[in-house]
């Protein structure tokens, strides 16, 4: 990225301290007014983004099992509402493939009011969560994973789009290759207007003068005709509504939060920028909030459309969020005849060039592969397996979460150690432990002393180890017990001011069952 884009972003915002002034951010989206060269950055960006966004909410509609107005006014009420409430400028939040496998089950079985109430719970528990701290968890999720989850869903973009090389024209093939022909050269000539608006308008042109018939953004669906209504969800005001709606409102507000959180980090790496994640946290539920009353299906950060702003488009502030959602109903209200003739092969070629700058090439090549711990592979490649296999990146992450958490025990285990030391008397033994002491690496301490050989005397130094749990407190127990049971005495000694703090609140009190 040029340094004069790095100059030109907003200055971070630590995710820690919520209530940083925004000073600079209103600075930059004040500089972006008064230069044309920016402004004009920001307002192509978000055309690009509305064209890109109109038959993904299309198709996610399908998914969710209602009309496509469902999901386009999402996408407009997500927009706009995000660009206000978020705590990353220049992401983009609409309706989503995740949150409509989501609540698919909830249009099936209920309808569509109980899907509006779904949205709107779902919506308040993301403003709980977020104020509670969720965000923090975020530090928990380690790097690779973050790059499992960003090849994973670079790939799912890609196979979105085969569908729509399937079965087409022939024509469709050559087109898809000119669009991509285009963004891939056109950035050497001029930047100054985006390549994927080029590709769009371009294509088009070509089908429409040339009358060659290929699949269009209006056979996706039908495009609205009427401004999105507040609407109130038309279910009783019962414990049983809520029952039905509550567990798929608290999966939606988990996997929305979780990809939202993601995306802003992933959107911190390529902007060099930090964001305030506890805002966008409960920014996201105001956002599903409203766009429940306006009839919407709820959503979360699209981290296609967002990298089309950010990462190809080149936008950084909350200019181009907004106007994504602005251009997005001026489209499809006022333009819907306009915008129903773009090829989809357009659409299929800008999806293609997202997917390959979102994915993390580096991360796969060899030199990478023979230099990265295979446990850090491992959980790169859970993330993406697990992701792809279940078009599902809540569920991708926590494979991947939860194998890191796995290989990080297994590494600490092996780095404690027991060592006997010389003895200075021949009625007293000394062992030295060294390392972290937690429930993989303590259960294996017991067998690491000489009982029956031993002298009467026992001292176990533990100046150079830490005691992190009560499994570690019950394994030293058990050593002392083993030790008494033959008339000897083992004495804990030289223990850091934390570990003695839970060794003496625990020592002799966790029962047999330890």
């Amino acid at each position: 990225m040029p340094d004069r884009e790095l100059r030109d972003a907003p200055t971070p915002v630590d995710d820690l301290h919520p209530h940083v002034p925004e000073a600079d951010e209103r600075g930059s989206i004040l500089a972006a007014l008064r230069s044309p060269r920016r402004l004009r950055t920001e307002v192509l960006a978000g055309l690009v983004v509305a064209l890109a966004l109109i038959p993904e909410a299309i198709s996610f509609s399908i998914i969710a099992g209602v009309d496509p107005r469902v999901g386009l006014f999402a996408s407009f009420t997500m927009a706009v509402s995000i660009a206000f409430l978020g705590g990353r400028p220049a992401m983009i939040s609409a309706a989503t493939g995740a949150i409509a496998l989501v609540v698919a089950p909830v249009v099936r079985d209920h309808g569509l009011d109980h899907l509006i109430a779904t949205v709107i719970l779902g919506g308040i528990l993301q403003v709980v969560l977020g104020l509670l701290g969720v965000a923090r968890l975020m530090r928990f999720i380690p790097r690779s994973v973050m790059i499992g989850f960003v090849n994973a869903l670079a790939i799912l973009i890609f196979l979105a789009q085969l569908p729509h090389l399937t079965g087409v024209p022939w024509v469709v093939y050559p087109l898809v290759a000119l669009g991509i022909a285009v963004m891939v050269f056109l950035p050497r000539l001029t930047t100054a207007v985006p390549a994927p608006l080029v590709a769009i308008v371009g294509l088009t042109l070509i089908t429409v003068l040339a009358a060659v018939v290929v699949p269009t953004v209006g056979d996706e669906g039908e495009l609205p005709r009427s401004l999105p209504a507040l609407v109130v969800p038309d279910v009783p005001f019962t414990l049983e509504t809520l029952q039905i709606i509550a567990p798929y409102a608290l999966t939606m507000a988990l996997v929305g939060l979780l990809e939202s959180l993601l995306t802003a980090k992933l959107v911190d790496d390529v902007t060099d920028t930090h964001s305030n994640k506890t805002r966008e946290s409960w920014g996201q539920g105001a956002a599903n909030i409203i766009t429940g009353f306006f009839g919407g299906m709820g959503g979360c950060a699209m981290i296609g459309q967002t990298m089309i702003n950010v990462k190809v488009s080149g936008a950084r502030t909350r200019i181009s969020t907004f106007l994504a959602g602005v251009f997005l109903l001026a489209l499809v209200v006022g333009a819907g005849d306009l915008v129903a003739i773009i090829p989809m092969a357009a659409l299929v070629a800008v999806m293609i060039m997202v997917s390959v700058a979102t994915f993390d090439w580096h991360s796969v090549q060899i030199g990478t592969l023979r230099r990265m711990p295979r446990s850090e592979t491992l959980v790169m490649l859970t993330t993406v397996v697990v992701t792809v296999a279940t078009h599902n990146l809540a569920y991708g992450v926590f494979a991947g979460v939860t194998a890191a958490m796995v290989a990080f025990a297994r590494r600490v285990a092996h780095l404690t150690e027991v060592t006997r030391i010389d003895q200075v008397d021949d009625d007293v033994r000394v062992y030295r432990v060294t390392g972290e002491l937690f429930f993989a690496s303590s259960n294996d301490l017991v067998y690491q002393f000489n009982y029956n050989d031993d002298p009467k005397n026992v001292v176990i130094d533990m100046s150079q180890a830490h005691i992190w749990d009560a499994s570690t407190v019950a394994a030293l127990d058990a050593i002392q017990q083993k030790y008494a049971s033959k008339g000897k005495t083992a004495t804990i000694l030289h223990l850091n001011d934390d570990s003695a703090r839970r060794h003496e609140l625990l020592a002799g009190r966790l029962g047999a069952g330890h």
